[in-house]
């Protein structure tokens, strides 16, 4: 086993302009969950090519690559997502989406350009001793391409003593991983509001019930879950990303929706915060 870092940096150095381009390439055709089959092609193509044996089709998009190495009972994952989200990419940059509404935002496709560079690496150097299982995820975003892949059984033939992945993290240097003692990511949950009141004209609001102040008001309660009910220790996110409501300025509608993302460390905050979200 080679431990020194920097022969794993001078390969990867060596071999950058290749792993760059595989990033932009998939930067350019993003795909959203369990869409993603130009992606997944690429890559199974890229590990059968350094020796790997793979399966395609797990959780219909889904790739997994097996190297086998000596007789060493450990095996290990590596684990990496594919897709990307509904977003317009206005960055300019030569290699942008060519999918109108679709951009790799989150970074997935340097997530998958990095677990290949590292595939590519471990096939050459082989200097392990075990079986090595890459996993490569659809649908992270929020659509469970990961339960999916384990209910279609991903571990049953592939298991793993181990298992690691990465995210991005803008705003630290190269070459810098960061870690943290217990969970580093966040619970992600969703929940829809609807506010059900009763529309009628701008110029008459005492006959109606408006269901925009409500949402207002409801929108600032939120607000007070995680500095009033959340440990101060603890950590926790209650994020209003859109409402929806009403067309005209004379008109108070009948419904307004509102889209909320929560996150949360711990499994405690994570319940605390669905029954205030809840009672409010």
């Amino acid at each position: 086993m080679i431990h020194d870092a920097k022969h794993y940096f001078d390969y990867m150095q060596r071999h950058a302009d290749a792993l760059v381009a595989i990033r932009r390439d998939i930067h350019q055709h993003p795909e959203l969950g369990f869409e993603e089959h130009r992606t997944s092609e690429l890559v199974a193509q890229h590990l059968e090519r350094w020796g790997y044996r793979v399966e395609r089709g797990i959780a219909g998009t889904g790739v997994v690559g097996q190297l086998v190495c000596g007789d060493g009972p450990h095996r290990l994952g590596l684990r990496a997502d594919m897709d990307a989200l509904p977003i317009d990419e206005k960055t300019g940059v030569p290699y942008a989406s060519v999918h109108a509404g679709i951009m790799h935002a989150c970074g997935h496709d340097g997530h998958t350009a990095m677990l290949l560079g590292a595939a590519q690496y471990l096939a050459e150097t082989r200097h392990f001793n075990g079986t090595l299982n890459l996993i490569f995820q659809p649908a992270e975003e929020g659509m469970g391409g990961a339960r999916r892949m384990i209910a279609e059984g991903l571990f049953e033939r592939y298991p793993c003593d181990a298992i690691f992945a990465l995210h991005n993290m803008p705003g630290y240097p190269e070459r810098q991983l960061v870690f943290r003692d217990g969970a580093t990511m966040a619970s992600s949950d969703y929940a829809t509001i609807a506010v059900s009141g009763v529309g009628g004209h701008g110029a008459h609001p005492h006959r109606c019930a408006d269901p925009i102040v409500a949402a207002a008001s409801i929108v600032m309660a939120l607000q007070t879950i995680v500095a009033r009910n959340v440990p101060p220790m603890q950590m926790a996110v209650v994020t209003v990303g859109a409402i929806h409501g009403g067309n005209a300025n004379n008109v108070v509608p009948d419904t307004v929706t509102l889209e909320v993302s929560v996150r949360a460390l711990d499994r405690d905050v994570r319940a605390l915060l669905e029954q205030r979200v809840k009672a409010l």
